[in-house]
Formats: C-alpha cells, structure tokens, sequence
C-alpha cells in the first residue's frame, strides 16, 4: 500500500507531460484540501479564465506578462508570488514571454 499522506513532485517531469497547447492547465495534485497544477501559457496567446470559487496562489516559474486582478494592472516575471481570493476577476496579458506558473487551489 501506497501512504499518500505525503508526496514528492519534479516539476522539470511535470512540464514534459504539457502537450505544447498555447493555454494549458495540467493538474498534478488533487486532494480534499488543495489542488496544484502548472499553467502554461505561450507568448502570445490568450488567457481565457474566469474567476473561481476557490482562493488560489500563482507562483511564475519563467515567462513575462501583465496581471490584471480587478481593476489593478501589474507586471509579473519569475519569482512573482500572486494570492487571489476566490470570485476575484483575473487574467494574463500581454504575454510576452511563455510563462510557466504552478498553481495552488484551496479547496473551500
């Protein structure tokens, strides 16, 4: 029997499952508490979420773009640490660069 009371992720082995679409979400963790997954966005292209009923955590990776969360506009590169609360209107734009995010969801 497996314990999964706890598990070890790669991320360089996560991102090879990506199949290269120019918007991609690939969910590598989903427990009763916290879902994880990476987002992959290609430069360029278009980031078509809507807000969500859970609270989540962006963390970029790598890639460059702005981040719109309601009515604020900023812009977030590798190391950019973004916390949005649930029903929260957010999106990527002007992607500039592919950016790579893991994602973290709270499950409420």
């Amino acid at each position: 029997m497996v314990d999964k009371s706890w598990q070890v992720f790669d991320l360089a082995e996560i991102k090879k499952k990506l199949k290269g679409k120019p918007a991609e979400y690939l969910e590598f963790l989903n427990v009763p508490a916290l879902n994880c997954g990476i987002y992959f966005l290609a430069a360029g292209s278009k980031d078509m979420q809507s807000p969500h009923d859970d609270d989540e955590v962006y963390l970029v990776l790598s890639g460059k773009a702005r981040m719109r969360l309601d009515d604020v506009e900023r812009a977030v590169g590798p190391g950019s640490l973004l916390y949005i609360s649930a029903t929260t209107e957010h999106s990527f734009f002007e992607i500039e660069e592919d950016m790579t995010l893991l994602v973290m969801f709270a499950n409420t």
